[in-house]
């Protein structure tokens, strides 16, 4: 039996990696009704938009693999979707009543435009404290201005304050994690300047390979969190939303954490100073323990406006996940896994939303977040109206225990005209 285990592992868990097909077009879009492509600014109304992204992967012979790199690399990819689409084509497989999708999202090129210095910097102790050697700290601070310099550049062409990062999971390669954010950004509207965080997974199938990017994940928890503070201390940049998924969740909590323990040491609030605003969770592969006594006892929701866990107790991956590590995996919880008392405190809290995705369907059903179109429409609602489940903008149901719960068909017909509602706001902004 347990041989029987380990082979399904070694074959589910090296299925992870996400496709790179366009995802059929969200609940909320069939119609033609609510994408706001007349609000995306001109230079991102095109099938080929320039994707940024971050990464400390070595490179290889053609892109960045699944080896370490002590040092950090900024860039931007552009990302078609398809060979020869046109931005109307593909505006109209966004909203369409058909499932015709882009056969293909691909990333033809790329551009390594900043290089960092090797972390650790080195340092040297002076008057009983260990200070960096300024002449290597100024390098260093001068490469992360010329990173910024490009996201303000960005900024000041599109009008877009705000940025959405994607931290992907375990088995991704570097077009994976391109190609996923592209998928979301477009779906969500194209409302802000999209950076891909990409750590070094891929480091083979099965079991072992699961570990192995564990580490690496833990690996990259301190370039998570120079990237985060580089795009944080920018007076351009208003918020920062986050898409995190499978392990991804624990290399950007992690580097979350660790930053706003240090914002409060300096007596700031944490969202303050990390100008965080919804933190989206899909298929989190987290000790529910762990995530108890490392982010909850942390006060870790307190950094943002909201944060919302997508879960699937039929999840896969995550089963074979708890199974390997022998722990509750928090993608993957049931009711009866809450606490009593639990779920109840995260209402008052009013901050931390789960969300239980219902008859997941296709692969190990772990990949939802990207592919299925209620998920899709909740995530899109999150990040384009700000608003929390249950309202209005947001008609999810609640079961008995407290769980917002997902239909297959959600939103059916209860969601308002997002458009006009998206244009009195502009409007206003204007004035």
């Amino acid at each position: 039996m347990r041989r029987l285990i380990l082979l399904a592992a070694c074959f589910i868990l090296g299925g992870c990696a996400v496709g790179i097909g366009l995802a059929p077009p969200p609940n909320l879009y069939r119609g033609g009704l609510n994408y706001p492509d007349n609000l995306v600014p001109e230079v991102w109304r095109t099938a080929e938009p320039k994707i940024f992204y971050m990464t400390d992967r070595a490179p290889d012979d053609e892109s960045y693999g699944s080896g370490r790199s002590d040092s950090m690399a900024f860039g931007a990819a552009t990302v078609k979707f398809g060979r020869d689409l046109g931005w109307e084509e593909l505006l109209n497989r966004t909203r369409a009543d058909s499932d015709e999708q882009v056969s293909t999202l691909w990333v033809p090129d790329f551009e390594e435009i900043v290089r960092f210095e090797t972390t650790p910097l080195p340092y040297a102790r002076s008057d009983g404290r260990l200070r960096h050697l300024k002449e290597t700290l100024d390098i260093y601070n001068e490469q992360a201005s010329r990173f910024q310099a490009v996201i303000a550049d960005e900024i000041a062409q599109t009008g877009n304050r705000s940025l959405l990062v994607y931290i992907h999971g375990f088995n991704n390669d570097f077009e994976d994690s391109l190609t996923t954010l592209a998928n979301m950004w477009h779906f969500a509207g194209r409302e802000s300047v999209p950076v891909s965080f990409t750590w070094p997974a891929g480091n083979g199938i099965g079991p072992l390979g699961y570990f192995r990017d564990r580490d690496a994940g833990v690996f990259s928890v301190h370039h998570t969190k120079e990237f985060l503070r580089m795009l944080a201390q920018m007076p351009e940049v208003d918020s920062i939303d986050i898409i995190a998924h499978s392990r991804g969740t624990d290399v950007v909590t992690t580097a979350l954490r660790e930053l706003m323990i240090e914002a409060r040491g300096a007596g700031v609030h944490p969202k303050l100073m990390l100008k965080t605003g919804t933190l989206i969770m899909a298929a989190p592969d987290l000790d529910v323990d762990i995530v108890r006594q490392r982010l909850q006892a942390e006060r870790f929701s307190e950094s943002f406006e909201q944060i919302n866990l997508y879960i699937n107790p039929n999840d896969g991956a995550l089963r074979l996940s708890a199974y390997l590590t022998r722990s509750t995996r928090l993608g993957a919880l049931n009711n009866e896994d809450f606490r009593e008392g639990e779920l109840e405190r995260l209402r008052k809290e009013a901050l931390v939303h789960f969300i239980r995705v219902e008859n997941v369907r296709g692969g190990f059903g772990h990949a939802y977040f990207r592919d299925n179109p209620a998920v899709l429409s909740d995530v899109v609602l999150a990040l384009r109206t700000r608003a929390f489940p249950g309202g209005t903008l947001r008609p999810l149901d609640q079961d008995e225990d407290g769980v917002w719960v997902l239909h297959p068909n959600y939103p059916l017909e209860r969601l308002p005209d997002l458009l006009s509602i998206e244009a009195r706001a502009a409007r206003r902004d204007e004035r």
